[in-house]
């Protein structure tokens, strides 16, 4: 199988609830904000927004959990319809429900409802986590990874186990590859800390200290403290030096569900036979691309197709993304270009470009365009390896391939508030700037590091080529 491999996640499921308007006044009986309702959504949270994000890209996944007769648990099953398995413990009592009230975008309260207590497992689910590539635990405290815990124990002495923790839940069993606590989990968990100190306030040496502690108290392989903006810390039992993964940009949107986005991504890469380092890069990558695009709100999530098939299409992604930041009132800036041989001036103009706006879209020269432009033996580097490239920059929050010899097409269907080009031209120049003029776009050009480019880099690799194999005078 060279696919996506199957995986299971295991843990509480939770009906949220979002309902959303706007605040222009306080109540006249008391210091409380009215809020007018515009909208309302509901969908999956805890593990089931977990399975589902692990699902996307058509990955088999199953999701052990306990649901009842309720509506709440009804709603969910009807979400989750193919896009994931479902294994079944019964619960005795009601699934709990998140509601939160939203006033321009910002939670103003939240109202839990409901809970109950999860049966014993059976063969199927058994048999599930023995067949498992990998299996994630979603934890929110609701005693779900508590049921089926001696099952896990076993799974984990030869499956990659990616352990989610909550303040209120189990303990990671021994062996696990990851636990993800976030800054607040870790304080909160953190064996003998006294009391808990600002966390906003706390360097990364008090976060590896208790990450190192906990990892230690688990038995765990390593601990992944997610820290938001500043990325991912990864620490081991007994010390030694962590490891800080940054986040590739500052993601600003709702940040609800992303720590579900980075533990599914975490435990999908490693099913798929990553190492720990190489998923939390991944892992850390797609959680900030899932704040910017809306969060778990954001209702591409689950008006996609429920049935699981290939795996997304990058210039769809590119094209969602730029509605989404759209959507919020945000600013997209686009670049584009060959980009066959990515060197320090193309990576100064998208490091510029980003710092304009939102995010930063990268509309690419196909393979056929590039030849057309720069004649035979371009592209050195074919698209998707041009690609790959570029959207490994932190700068860079998605690509889009086109064929046309210049951008226009595209461009109509991104419709960026800013196009971005570097070099000596001038605005009036560029033939992209008069498209960008219908619908109230703007052409700017930034400075470019003078001396480089690929046609250059280029030719300096074949007169060193060929000074290698001459012979020697004489």
């Amino acid at each position: 199988m060279t696919g996506p491999k199957p995986l299971v996640v295991v843990g509480d499921v939770l009906l949220d609830e979002d309902i959303e308007g706007v605040a222009t006044r306080l109540a006249p009986d008391a210091p409380a904000p009215v809020v007018d309702v515009t909208g309302d959504r509901r969908h999956p949270g805890g593990a089931g927004l977990a399975a589902a994000l692990a699902a996307r890209g058509g990955r088999d996944v199953v999701l052990v959990t306990a649901l009842g007769d309720d509506p709440a648990s009804e709603a969910v099953r009807r979400a989750l319809s193919g896009r994931v398995g479902l294994l079944e413990l019964p619960l005795h009592g009601t699934l709990p429900v998140k509601t939160r009230v939203l006033a321009g975008g910002r939670p103003v309260v939240r109202i839990d409802r409901g809970g109950g207590t999860p049966g014993e497992p059976d063969d199927a689910v058994r048999g599930a986590l023995a067949g498992a590539h990998a299996v994630l635990v979603a934890d929110y405290g609701r005693h779900t990874a508590g049921a089926v815990r001696a099952l896990l124990e076993d799974v984990s002495r030869h499956t990659p186990v990616v352990w989610d923790p909550h303040p209120r839940g189990e303990p990671p069993v021994p062996g696990a590859r990851v636990v993800t606590p976030s800054a607040a989990e870790a304080v909160a968990l953190c064996p003998g800390s006294a009391g808990t100190p600002e966390i906003s306030g706390m360097s990364l040496g008090a976060f590896a200290e208790r990450g190192a502690r906990l990892a230690e108290h688990w038995r765990a392989a390593g601990v992944a403290v997610t820290l938001g903006d500043r990325g991912v810390l990864l620490t081991r039992p007994g010390g030694g030096t962590p490891m800080l993964i940054p986040a590739p940009f500052r993601a600003d949107g709702d940040p609800c569900g992303a720590g579900d986005c980075f533990a599914a991504t975490t435990v999908a890469a490693l099913a798929d036979g990553l190492l720990p380092e190489e998923a939390l890069q991944r892992a850390v990558a797609e959680a900030a691309a899932f704040v910017a695009a809306g969060g778990a709100g954001n209702p591409g999530l689950w008006h996609a197709p429920a049935v699981p098939g290939p795996a997304p299409d990058p210039a769809a992604d590119a094209f969602g993304l730029a509605e989404a930041v759209r959507a919020r009132g945000g600013t997209v800036v686009a670049t584009g270009g060959c980009f066959d041989l990515v060197h320090a001036g193309h990576v100064g103009l998208l490091e510029s470009a980003r710092r304009i706006g939102d995010c930063l879209i990268v509309c690419l020269n196909s393979d056929a365009s590039v030849t057309r432009r720069k004649g035979a033996g371009r592209p050195l580097t074919p698209a998707a390896d041009r690609a790959r490239v570029l959207a490994a920059l932190g700068s860079v929050d998605a690509v889009v391939v086109f064929e046309e010899d210049t951008p226009e097409a595209v461009l109509e269907r991104l419709r960026p508030d800013v196009w971005v080009k570097g070099g000596d031209y001038s605005v009036q120049e560029l033939p992209e700037a008069e498209v960008l003029r219908t619908w109230g776009g703007q052409a700017v050009v930034l400075p470019y590091l003078d001396g480089r480019s690929t046609t250059r880099l280029a030719r300096r690799a074949a007169r060193a080529a060929a000074a290698a194999v001459r012979p020697p005078p004489g």
